[in-house]
């Protein structure tokens, strides 16, 4: 009989690792990407109920403890997250290339962008960053808290290639 080489049991262990890492990051995507749909369509929702039919704070709050008793499981929609789903979509309803890009970003990065930024240029800018750099939500605060936006466009030429969109 011949000898067979020693099993590669380290490699092929390391490559399953690769493929169950890879999928997990796909699917947090999706689900990331379903749930920003989600908050656009309430937000959605909530900004023609509030302009067509008058809602206001007391029927949001009545809409908050109604999700709440329907279905104790659903988290996240209070009435103060229910008004930022509307400032959101409202934010970015005329814009079809920042709510393209929005989408690759987790929810808390963009309350961060679209609750501090004050111009078009200065969302798309933070959108474009912390998804092209992969940013936490802390590094992203700390970007927006140092100015990054405004540094970029008073001397963009002393900034690295990496910070321009």
């Amino acid at each position: 009989m011949s000898k067979q080489p020693a099993p590669s049991y380290p490699q092929d262990f390391a490559e399953v690792l690769r493929h169950i890492q890879q999928t997990r990051q796909r699917v947090l995507a999706q689900a990331n990407t379903a749930l920003i749909d989600l908050y656009w369509r309430v937000g959605q929702t909530l900004s023609h109920k509030v302009a067509q039919a008058g809602w206001g704070k007391g029927v949001v709050t009545e809409l908050a403890h109604y999700i709440a008793q329907a279905d104790p499981t659903i988290h996240g929609f209070s009435d103060k997250n229910l008004w930022r789903m509307k400032q959101f979509y409202e934010t970015y309803q005329g814009d079809e290339k920042l709510s393209t890009m929005l989408r690759a970003l987790p929810w808390s990065h963009n309350l961060a962008i679209f609750s501090r930024c004050k111009t078009v240029d200065e969302r798309q800018f933070y959108l474009a960053l912390a998804a092209k750099e992969r940013y936490t939500f802390r590094e992203l605060d700390r970007q927006i808290s140092a100015s990054t936006f405004e540094r970029a466009v008073a001397a963009p030429a002393k900034l690295s290639t990496l910070l321009r969109v």
